[in-house]
Order: structure tokens, then sequence, then C-alpha cells
């Protein structure tokens, strides 16, 4: 169905980069999980490694599903793309940048 609006919609994002400073928005999505039925977002700073991104906010958050372990994650893709995250690089350094949409499946 079209939407069609009745005025013009000209006004700057809420959550543009620039408004959150050294950090940036990441969604993270379970693939095929009926409990994560869609990605969540979660402010995490661009100098974060991935395994403090992933022990700090990710892994508190599914853990409300007694499936989840942080061992059974088997692939990773990244804004589309196959992912092989380092635990101690930063989410800069891997091309995770604001918006960014990390997909995994166990």
């Amino acid at each position: 169905m079209t939407v069609r609006a009745i005025g013009n919609y000209d006004f700057p994002s809420a959550d543009r980069q620039e408004l959150f400073g050294d950090d940036e928005l990441v969604y993270v999505h379970w693939q095929d999980n009926p409990l994560f039925c869609s990605a969540a977002a979660f402010r995490a700073g661009r100098a974060m490694t991935f395994g403090d991104f992933m022990a700090g906010i990710v892994d508190p958050w599914l853990s409300s599903d007694p499936d989840y372990s942080p061992a059974a994650v088997k692939k990773w893709r990244l804004d589309g793309r196959d992912f092989e995250p380092d635990p101690q690089s930063t989410l800069a350094d891997q091309g995770v940048g604001h918006k960014s949409l990390l997909v995994f499946t166990v």
C-alpha cells in the first residue's frame, strides 16, 4: 500500500551518527529464532572490542532464551556479507558502522 504525505517530510533523522558522538547504533538479529523475531538496536562505542560488545551487551540480552549459548553461534553476517568477528578487535576496525546489522545463526 502506498503512503502519501500531506506535506514536506524534510527534517534531519533523530538517530543520525553525529548525535551519538563516539558511539553508534548496532543492530543484532538471531536468525530463525521465534523469541527474537527481529533485530534489536544497541548503543555501543566504536572503540569497544567485539568480545566486550558480546559479553557486556549482547550475551545478557540473548541469555533470556534458555537455548542460547555463546559457543553455539555458527555463522555471522555483517550488513549482508559473511563475517568472521575477531573478539580482540574493535567494532570500527571490523567494519561495524552506525546502524550496521549483525545477523547470526546457531
